[in-house]
């Protein structure tokens, strides 16, 4: 199409007989193959999302997201008893040892949620390497079944100087397992929470060349280790455009008393040219994103409990129903996922990290496929910069033109 790179391009340097021509964003270029996930209608009116050939629908209905993780990450679903076994392998990775529990008392309480789950990973790199008997499976298992504990941990030495027990049921999921952790009270949490959260890692775990994924299969094949590859879709996943829309979103809706109130809340913020996060997607352009009405239904279940809240539902309907009407944007997974962990009791910085132990599993599927058939990943841009210039001496230069934010870093 206009403004793709032809598939098959390879000259160098660039000259008037290659076939390239620029996409800002890489937006519809196809980089890569993989048989992970796929996006599309599937015979149906609606846009639809499936993992390894299997619909994310029947999927956060009837799986548990350990189950998913084993589909991504080794290709089938499993069977009851390779389910059961790799339950009991993950629950055997959820106590942090001793130097990282360290590391992360070290970690101020004004970090970032995402900052913590970086600094973690990149910490167990160190002293649980990649390689000599461990291996890629076991790097990733270790840190799907870990996060929480690395989160949680940090979480209430930072608020309550208490250092908890990371170790849960062995029975329990790692959805349940993260609520145990986060609440450190002793109780169950309530079944439906659970379920939400279950659900919402699925919907999470995948999403084919994303940012986040991309920049990990671009570390995989540089042959770089599991680790780094892990870390740097945590910090790509970080930002407001990507992972962290969740929370962007939930701010906003916090800021919003009534349905009513929403209207004139959305269009002062349109006017002053503010982002609304959790709506658009550049894969969804024509269509809502199929995770949507699956989140929305369990935030619209929970607002009806004796611990919902019903008003923020609503208001989050207007703003999807003025969204819709006024902009012809509609949600993507992360607007429903705010008002939905906020009455699971998450905290709002702690929704981009529920992310990363969701979408561990697909960014480590995709760097294990990139791995098997790999070829170093290296774009090339569209020059925009002055041409051949002659050196002038120091002595005889001007001031370089600064804006004050440059001047005051180098002066």
């Amino acid at each position: 199409g206009p403004g793709i790179e032809s598939a098959g391009s390879t000259c160098f340097p660039p000259s008037s007989s290659c076939i390239m021509s620029y996409s800002k964003g890489l937006a519809g270029v196809v980089a890569g193959e993989s048989a992970i996930c796929q996006i599309g209608s599937h015979g149906t009116e609606h846009s639809s999302l499936l993992y390894r050939g299997y619909s994310i629908v029947d999927l956060a209905e009837h799986a548990l997201f350990e189950e998913v993780a084993f589909l991504l990450l080794y290709g089938e679903l499993p069977s009851a008893s390779q389910l059961s076994a790799y339950r009991v392998k993950l629950a055997s990775y959820r106590e942090l040892p001793a130097s990282l529990r360290t590391v992360i008392e070290q970690i101020p309480g004004s970090a970032h949620p995402m900052d913590v789950l970086r600094t973690g990973c990149s910490f167990l790199g160190t002293i649980e390497p990649e390689g000599s008997g461990r291996t890629q499976e076991d790097v990733t298992n270790r840190l799907i079944a870990s996060f929480a504990s690395v989160l949680l941990y940090w979480f209430h030495w930072t608020t309550k100087a208490v250092r908890i027990n990371t170790v849960t049921d062995p029975t329990d999921c790692i959805a349940k397992h993260f609520l145990k952790l986060l609440r450190n009270d002793g109780t169950e949490p309530d079944d439906l929470v659970v379920k939400t959260v279950n659900a919402s890692l699925i919907l999470y775990a995948e999403h084919d060349f994303n940012a986040s994924t991309f920049v990990s299969r671009v570390t995989a094949s540089t042959l770089s280790d599991m680790y780094s590859c892990i870390t740097a879709g945590i910090g790509t996943l970080r930002g407001f455009l990507h992972g962290g829309a969740n929370e962007a979103a939930m701010t906003m809706l916090e800021q919003i008393r009534s349905p009513d109130e929403a209207e004139s809340t959305l269009a002062t913020m349109l006017k002053q040219k503010k982002l609304i996060y959790g709506f658009g997607h550049r894969i969804y352009k024509n269509g809502v994103d199929p995770r949507s009405p699956l989140i929305k239904e369990f935030s619209r279940t929970l607002s009806q409990q004796p611990y919902g809240k019903p008003n923020l539902f609503v208001v989050s309907e207007r703003v999807e129903q003025w969204m819709a009407a006024n902009k012809k944007l509609y949600p993507n997974a992360d607007f429903y996922s705010a008002s939905a962990y906020h009455q699971c009791g998450i905290p709002t910085d702690f929704f981009t990290p529920l992310f990363v132990i969701a979408r561990t599993a697909g960014w480590s599927a995709h760097v294990f496929e990139q791995r098997r058939n790999n070829k170093l990943i290296r774009p090339m841009s569209q020059y925009t910069g002055p041409e051949l210039q002659p050196f002038v001496s120091v002595s005889s230069r001007q001031d370089a033109k600064l804006s004050p934010t440059q001047l005051r870093s180098c002066l």
